[in-house]
């Protein structure tokens, strides 16, 4: 635990402390114009393909409000109403520290979850110049539904859960974008049997424009050392983007129902080919 604490502040140092020169290399640019790329129109709209997020950020000054709302399994018909009866929750905010810096906070109804994040802009792709987009995303979740009457021996860090992504994108025309993002997780408290202390996943996505303010949204997310059953799967998620002037929303089917990224990663129950299929959307309001 000692080590995850000490890899997790080497982390966010490693990732914050390059950034604080990059306004120095900026000023540096905008000193000589003609040496200045043209940088690429961003690949994604919303700040999520569908629950995994984009290379998109909040531009300097934009406050976020998010809902997410992930209904029950659709495929339990009348008994839970289509999934109407078990639904799931995200409310939070994202601010734009910095256009290349974003922060954000939410709370979700599963486990009674707190989230904070960070996004960063390592490099951003360039017309005739850097072919990607390059940003780093994590995560710390704070589980406050975890009781000393079932967990006795329960101590604070024990509620504690993190991610680290490397989402990289490129914008390959006006309608087509892609992303691989390269994901660590990172969980206090496990039960064994069914998941990991520490698990990688491989994950891509990407958006097919279909008009002016439609889009079609796809991401996969590969366990690289799940535990041998089946008891969670790998989360395959498709949305549609539509834009809506001062908003983007998303309405999004998964078979994986959580909206924190710990738990959408590495706890999906259901199955496209069986069980398990959550209907619902995400509404992000720029103020």
């Amino acid at each position: 635990m000692k080590n995850i604490k000490i890899l997790y502040c080497l982390l966010l140092l490693f990732s914050f402390t390059p950034l604080f020169a990059q306004d120095d290399l900026l000023n540096e640019l905008n000193d000589n114009k003609n040496s200045k790329k043209e940088v690429a129109d961003a690949a994604f709209k919303g700040l999520q393909i569908t629950t995994m997020q984009s290379t998109k950020l909040a531009a300097k000054g934009e406050w976020y409000f998010l809902v997410s709302h992930r209904f029950g399994d659709l495929t339990n018909g009348l008994d839970n109403f289509f999934g109407l009866d078990n639904a799931l929750t995200k409310i939070g905010g994202l601010y734009g520290v910095r256009n290349w810096l974003t922060v954000g906070f939410s709370r979700h109804t599963y486990n009674k979850t707190y989230e904070l994040s960070g996004k960063i802009r390592f490099l951003q792709q360039e017309v005739d110049g850097f072919p990607v987009t390059i940003v780093g995303y994590t995560t710390m979740d704070i589980n406050t539904k975890l009781k000393t009457d079932v967990y006795p021996d329960l101590k604070g860090s024990d509620r504690l859960a993190y991610s680290f992504q490397l989402p990289i994108s490129r914008k390959f025309s006006k309608s087509f974008s892609l992303e691989v993002n390269p994901i660590y997780i990172h969980k206090n408290l496990i039960d064994p049997n069914f998941e990991k202390e520490n698990q990688f996943l491989v994950a891509g996505g990407g958006r097919y424009k279909l008009s002016k303010r439609l889009s079609l949204n796809l991401e996969y997310a590969g366990r690289i050392n799940e535990v041998e059953h089946d008891y969670y799967h790998n989360p395959l998620t498709v949305g549609l983007d539509i834009e809506t002037g001062g908003h983007v929303f998303q309405l999004v089917f998964s078979n994986s129902q959580a909206l924190n990224d710990v738990s959408y990663f590495t706890n999906a129950l259901g199955k496209w080919d069986d069980k398990g299929i959550f209907f619902g959307f995400n509404i992000y309001r720029v103020f």
